[in-house]
């Protein structure tokens, strides 16, 4: 029976996953998460009667793999789309509907996280929660993997890794694995520059009329990167109510990333309603937030290290190995990944 670790549960590696057990049903395999939750940045939280995406938004429709993995493979039952459109603002923070965005963008009702939720429920993985993997052990020919409490897991026949970049080079920084390959993944992995987003997320118990979905600043030369609403995803805000997630430049949010949050809220709640025009916005009844120190990748790692380490048995899944920052990316990455996994096994 072939045994398969999976770090991270992230989007692309529950597509992995996915892939795995559909295709070498005997496998079994062990997924470690550090937090409470799956889907990575690709994150949900309600309150009360309202849902919100508070890292990625959306999944677009550019793949057609993906597509048919949303409404076909999986069930879609609560898949949404977001009808509105994406407009932007400069500098100055004018708006304009200069913005083609014509490709679909879903969600669920329940949330963007289903996305993994579903990938995984429709396997035979084990999923382990409020697990911190910190080293990973070569022996012989398997993988194990050591937690932050001590406790081994393993051993495995092939590993999976879905941490992001800086994660993953720090691990191999660290690995029990005497082989150039350890070496060559962790300086790929190292090489890989990311933008880090501070967001803020915004409730108003009353309702936001305007003709956009969001709001984008493309010139990436206001404080403000994204502001979108999230009363136009169906079934995430009740009626009479409006909650937009503002994203901070990356510039603005290295910045301030160790500030106090009830400061970094209000400077942003306060650039949101100069930007949309309601001085409404610069007063919502209730807040949350969020930093994302890894958030979005500048560029793809080199191949090279990643099919070297492939020889290996070691899969490196996600973004930053697709090269696109985006959500639809990674899950593509994890199918890809998942079916040279399962022809190995």
């Amino acid at each position: 029976m072939p045994r398969v670790g999976v770090v991270g549960a992230g989007a692309a590696a529950a597509a992995a996953t996915h892939v795995v057990d559909a295709t070498v049903p005997e496998a079994d395999v062990t997924v470690l998460e550090k937090s409470g939750g799956v889907c990575g940045r690709a994150a949900t939280r309600r309150r009360g009667d309202v849902t919100y995406d508070y890292g990625a938004n959306y999944v677009k429709d550019d793949d057609e793999r993906v597509v048919d993995l949303l409404t076909g493979a999986l069930d879609d039952e609560g898949l949404v789309d977001v009808a509105e459109p994406v407009w932007t603002f400069d500098a100055d923070g004018a708006v304009s509907e200069g913005r083609d965005d014509d490709e679909r963008k879903w969600t669920y009702r329940s949330g963007l996280t289903q996305v993994a939720k579903r990938l995984f429920g429709a396997t035979d993985a084990t999923v382990h929660r409020r697990t911190r993997v910190e080293r990973v052990v070569r022996d012989g020919d398997d993988w194990r993997l050591v937690d932050a409490d001590g406790g081994e897991w393993g051993p495995f026949d092939a590993l999976v890794l879905n941490p992001p970049a800086p994660q993953t080079a720090d691990l191999f920084r660290d690995a029990d694995w005497d082989d150039p390959a350890r070496d060559h993944l962790a300086a790929a992995a190292a090489a890989v520059d990311y933008r880090t987003i501070w967001t803020a997320v915004l409730h108003y118990p009353f309702e936001l009329d305007r003709p956009y979905y969001a709001l984008v600043n493309p010139g990436k030369d206001h404080a403000v990167g994204w502001i979108a609403r999230e009363e136009c995803k169906p079934g995430h805000v009740p009626d009479g109510e409006s909650l937009l997630v503002v994203q901070a430049s990356h510039e603005w949010s290295v910045e301030r990333y160790d500030d106090p949050p009830e400061g970094n809220v209000a400077d942003l709640a306060a650039m949101t309603a100069d930007v949309v025009g309601d001085d409404r916005l610069a007063e919502p009844d209730w807040t949350d937030h969020q930093g994302w120190r890894y958030a979005l990748p500048e560029a793809g790692v080199r191949p090279g290290p990643i099919d070297d380490a492939a020889a290996h048995d070691l899969h490196v899944v996600g973004d930053w190995v697709a090269g696109e920052g985006r959500l639809h990316a990674a899950l593509r990455n994890g199918l890809e990944t998942g079916e040279r996994l399962a022809y190995a096994l």
